[in-house]
C-alpha cells in the first residue's frame, strides 16, 4: 500500500514539473497609462487612462456607436434621420439628450435650444450651406424654432412642425465625454481624463499621481485654432468641465462681426460682451449645455442663471468699457494652478 502512494506520488509530482516547465507562467500584467488621440466629431479628441492594456478600439467603437446617434453630418444617424422626418424610435443615447436639453431649456428660458438647427444653418454653422439672410428670412425660420414645439412619447419625436429641426451639437461633445468616461470606468479605469473638443471628464489621478490639470483658454480671436494662451488652469481628481465661447467660429458680414452662438428667441447671431463661459456640472452633458445658454444670455444673466443651480459653478470671460478682458467666477469654481501669478 505504502509502495503504491509513495508511485501516485511520484506520478503526481512528473505531471505537476511536466506543466510547470511545459507552459510559461502567466505574470500578471501591470498598470500603465496610456494616451489616445484622434479626429471625431469634426474636432480632436485626448484621452489619458490607467489600465492593463490599452482600450483604443473600445474608446473608436464608442465614438462611432454615439455618431450614429447624434450626428448631424451622419446621414443615417438617429437625429438626422427624425430631422427627415421619417418614423423610427430614438434611441438611449438620444432621449438622454433629449431630456437635458429639455430641462437646460426650461432653465435658461429659451435661451439653450436644440431646434435652432434652422437657423444655424442658415447662418452658415451648421450642417447645411449658408444663406443670404435678411429680416424676412429670420422672421420666416423662427416659426419653425422652439422647445415647446416638440415632444418625446413612447420613443417617438413629435413635432408641431415638418420643416423643425434639431441640432445637438452643443450638447453632444459633452455627452460623448460621459460616455467614454462611463465606459472606462466600467473596463476598471480608476484614473482617466477624456477630453474631446475642449469638453472634459476626469477621474483619479495623472501619472504623476497627482490631480489633472486642465487649462482654460483666453478667449482671443484664433480662426486658425493656433492661440493657445491660458487664463487658468483648474486641478482636479473628479470633475465634468464644459467651455464655449465665440473666437473661434465666427466671420466678418459687411463689417458685422456674426458669431456661431446664435439666440434661438431672436434667429440672430448674439452680440455682447461676453467671450467664454466655463461651467462645471455634475455631467458633462450638462454643462456642455449650460455653457451654450451662458453664451446666448450674455454676462449678468448667465452669472444669475449658473448662481441659481446646485452643485453648479461657472468662470465667464469679458470685455469691460476699455476692451479689457476679465473674468468672474461663482463662489466655488476651482482655483488658479497656472504658474503666471
Amino acid at each position: 500500500m505504502k509502495s503504491r502512494r509513495a508511485v501516485f506520488s511520484f506520478l503526481f509530482l512528473l505531471v505537476a514539473l511536466v506543466f510547470l516547465f511545459a507552459y510559461p507562467r502567466m505574470e500578471k500584467k501591470s498598470v500603465c497609462y496610456y494616451v489616445n488621440q484622434g479626429y471625431v466629431f469634426g474636432t480632436y479628441y485626448n484621452i489619458r487612462y490607467s489600465h492593463t492594456d490599452s482600450l483604443h478600439r473600445e474608446i473608436r467603437e464608442c465614438l462611432s456607436l454615439f455618431d450614429g446617434s447624434l450626428s448631424t453630418f451622419n446621414s443615417e444617424s438617429t437625429i438626422s434621420r427624425i430631422n427627415k422626418n421619417e418614423q423610427m424610435s430614438t434611441d438611449l443615447w438620444f432621449e438622454q439628450m433629449y431630456e437635458t436639453a429639455h430641462k437646460v431649456s426650461i432653465l435658461s428660458n429659451g435661451a439653450f435650444d436644440i431646434t435652432v438647427a434652422p437657423l444655424v444653418n442658415a447662418w452658415g454653422f451648421g450642417f447645411k450651406n449658408k444663406e443670404q439672410m435678411t429680416s424676412e428670412r429670420v422672421d420666416s425660420l423662427l416659426q419653425y424654432v422652439g422647445y415647446q414645439t416638440i415632444a418625446l412619447e413612447n420613443h417617438q419625436l413629435r413635432k408641431q412642425h415638418p420643416q423643425t429641426m434639431l441640432d445637438a451639437s452643443a450638447i453632444a461633445k459633452g455627452q460623448s465625454c460621459d460616455i467614454v468616461a462611463q465606459m472606462l470606468a466600467a473596463k476598471g479605469c480608476e484614473n482617466y481624463l477624456v477630453d474631446i473638443g475642449g469638453e472634459v471628464v476626469c477621474k483619479g489621478v495623472n501619472d504623476m499621481g497627482s490631480a489633472w490639470k486642465i487649462a482654460i483658454n483666453k478667449p482671443y480671436d484664433d480662426l486658425m485654432g493656433t492661440n493657445h494662451s491660458i487664463e487658468r488652469v483648474v486641478a482636479s481628481e473628479s470633475i465634468c468641465m464644459a467651455t464655449s465661447g465665440n473666437y473661434r467660429q465666427f466671420y466678418y458680414d459687411n463689417g458685422v462681426r456674426r458669431s456661431h452662438t446664435i439666440d434661438p428667441r431672436t434667429g440672430y447671431p448674439v452680440q455682447h460682451n461676453l467671450l467664454s463661459a466655463t461651467i462645471i456640472a455634475p455631467t458633462c452633458m450638462e454643462a456642455d449645455a449650460l455653457a451654450t445658454a451662458c453664451m446666448v444670455l450674455g454676462k449678468d444673466s448667465a452669472y444669475a442663471l449658473i448662481s441659481g443651480i446646485e452643485d453648479t459653478e461657472c468662470l465667464l470671460i469679458y470685455t469691460d468699457e476699455r476692451d479689457s478682458l476679465k473674468t468672474i467666477t461663482t463662489p466655488f469654481f476651482p482655483q488658479d494652478f497656472s504658474e503666471k501669478k
